[in-house]
C-alpha cells in the first residue's frame, strides 16, 4: 500500500469519525427514484446504504418506479397520463404499477443479498423487510380529473415500522398503499417518503433523484458561478418555493424542494436532494462537510459560542495540525481543559471549524487572543472573522481597551483587520515574562 495513499486515506477517515458517532442511532428515510434503478445505479447505492447501515444509522428506503410502469404501459399499448404532476391510474396502469413494483422488489433484495469476497458487500447482512404500513386514500376528482386508483397516505405504521427498525432491519417500502377495505392505491414515492419521515421524526430524509440539487440562483444556467447551494434554511426554501411556478416534473426546481419543505415544517430537521448521477452521492451528503447536494434545514445549523468541557475533544484535533508545523505553540489538554472557559468556537453540525481563546489582564485593560485556527474545509467562508468578532466582544464586556495577539506567519491577516505592530515591550508585565524571545513571535494590537 504506497504511503501515499497512507498519508490521505488516514486523515481522511479521522475527518468522517465524528460524522459516524453523530449519526449512530439516527433514522434516515432514503427515497430513491425509478430512474436510478433504470440506470443500473441500484448495486452502488446498495452498496453505500448497507455500510451506512452498518454504521449504526436506522434505514427506511422508499423507491419509486415512475419509468418501470411507464415501460409496462408502453408494453401493453397504453399511454402513461398524469395530471397536476400525478398519475392517473386506470386499471390498466393499476395492473402495470403491481408488476413493476414486484420487480423492483425482487431486485433491491437481491442487491442487498450479495456478498462475494473482495466486494463493498462481503460480509454485510442487511435484513430488508416490507410490509403493509401505509394506509392510503384515494385522490378522488380534482378539478375534473378523476384520479381513480391514485392515492395519498392516510396514515403510517409508526409501531410496526419501528419494531422492524429495532430488530436491525432495513425497512422497504413501495408507493403502494392501502385502504381499510382492502383496495390497493398507486402513491408517488415523494409522497410516501416525506409522510413516513415525518410520522417517524426522522432525522432525515434524502431524495436520491435526478437533479443535482438546488442552484445559489435557480433561475440561471449551471456555471461555476451558480453553484449548488449545499445549505438552505428553512425560511429561504419556503420563500424560494412560493416564487417558483408549480412543479409537475422531477427536474423542476420545485418537485423536490416542495416536499423537502413539507418535511421540515413536519418536525424533520434535515431535508436532502442528491444526484443519482454522482457515484457515492449518499456518502458524499452524509459524511463528508459540505455533502454534494442541497440540504433545507429548519434552523442554520452553524453555531457561534463559548466552548464546554465537551469541546476539548474538538478543539485538540482541530488545532493539532498547526501546533506540528509551528503555526501555533503547543498546548496540552490539561491546558485546555483548564482554560476551556476563556474558549469561543464556531460548531457545524457537531464538528468543531473555528476557535480562539480570551486570556484578559485587567490591570493592563488589554487581553491576549490566542490559538485563534480555522480548519481548512472551511477557510476562506468567514468563521475567522466570526470567532474574532466574538473575542471582541467578549473583551469589550470585561471593559478592556484592546487586545492583542503573537503571531509569527498570520501578519497580513491581522493588520487586514484593524491591528497594528508593536514592540514586544508594549506586553504586559505579566506576558511579557512568558514571551518566547526565540520564537521572535510578532505583537500586533487592535483598539476596541
Amino acid at each position: 500500500m504506497s504511503a501515499v495513499f497512507n498519508f490521505t486515506f488516514v486523515p481522511w477517515f479521522r475527518s468522517v469519525a465524528p460524522y459516524i458517532h453523530m449519526h449512530r442511532g439516527k433514522t434516515f428515510v432514503v427515497g430513491v427514484c425509478g430512474e436510478a434503478i433504470a440506470a443500473g445505479k441500484l448495486q452502488h447505492l446498495a452498496q453505500d446504504l448497507a455500510l451506512i447501515q452498518s454504521m449504526g444509522v436506522r434505514i427506511v428506503l422508499v423507491h419509486g418506479f415512475r419509468p418501470q410502469v411507464n415501460e409496462q404501459l408502453k408494453a401493453k399499448g397504453h399511454t402513461a397520463k398524469y395530471s397536476h404532476g400525478m398519475r392517473i391510474t386506470d386499471e390498466v396502469a393499476l395492473d402495470c404499477a403491481q408488476e413493476a413494483a414486484g420487480q423492483l422488489r425482487y431486485e433491491i433484495e437481491a442487491a442487498f443479498s450479495q456478498g462475494l469476497p473482495n466486494t463493498p458487500m462481503a460480509g454485510a447482512t442487511v435484513r430488508v423487510l416490507s410490509g403493509n404500513f401505509i394506509t392510503a386514500r384515494p385522490v378522488g376528482i380534482v378539478d375534473g380529473v378523476d384520479f381513480q386508483h391514485s392515492g395519498l397516505v392516510r396514515k403510517v405504521d409508526v409501531a410496526g415500522i419501528n419494531r422492524t427498525l429495532d430488530m436491525g432491519a432495513m425497512v422497504l417500502l413501495s408507493p403502494f398503499g392501502f385502504s381499510p377495505t382492502g383496495e390497493a392505491f398507486n402513491l408517488t414515492m415523494e409522497e410516501v417518503a416525506t409522510s413516513v419521515a415525518m410520522a417517524l421524526h426522522a432525522d432525515k430524509l434524502i431524495f436520491v433523484g435526478e437533479v443535482p440539487g438546488i442552484r445559489m440562483d435557480p433561475s440561471q444556467p449551471e456555471s461555476d458561478d451558480n453553484p449548488i447551494d449545499t445549505e438552505l434554511p428553512l425560511a429561504a426554501a419556503e420563500k424560494l418555493l412560493a416564487a417558483l411556478p408549480g412543479a409537475t416534473l422531477p427536474t423542476d426546481t420545485a418537485f423536490y424542494l416542495q416536499h423537502c419543505v413539507k418535511a421540515c415544517k413536519g418536525g424533520v430537521e434535515r431535508s436532502h436532494i442528491i444526484p443519482f448521477a454522482v457515484d457515492g452521492a449518499l456518502l458524499l451528503e452524509v459524511y463528508v462537510h459540505d455533502g454534494i447536494g442541497t440540504m433545507v434545514v429548519d434552523e442554520k445549523l452553524e453555531e457561534l459560542r463559548e466552548a464546554t468541557a465537551d469541546d476539548v475533544g474538538g478543539i485538540l484535533q482541530l488545532i493539532e495540525p498547526f501546533e506540528k508545523d509551528g503555526t501555533l505553540v503547543k498546548r496540552d489538554r490539561t491546558e485546555i481543559e483548564r482554560d476551556i472557559g476563556n474558549y469561543t468556537i464556531v460548531e457545524h453540525d457537531g464538528v468543531i471549524f473555528a476557535c480562539a481563546a480570551l486570556y484578559p489582564y485587567p490591570e493592563a485593560k488589554t487581553a491576549e487572543m490566542a490559538a485563534l485556527t480555522v480548519s481548512p474545509e472551511s477557510q476562506g467562508q468567514g468563521d475567522g472573522e466570526k470567532v474574532l468578532k466574538r473575542i471582541e466582544q467578549r473583551a469589550k464586556s470585561m471593559g478592556l481597551d484592546s487586545i492583542f495577539v503573537l503571531t509569527t506567519r498570520t501578519m497580513h491577516w491581522f493588520i487586514k483587520r484593524g491591528f497594528q505592530n508593536v514592540d514586544p515591550d508594549w506586553l504586559p508585565e505579566a506576558r511579557k515574562r512568558k514571551y518566547n524571545w526565540d520564537r521572535k513571535s510578532q505583537v500586533l494590537v487592535k483598539k476596541l
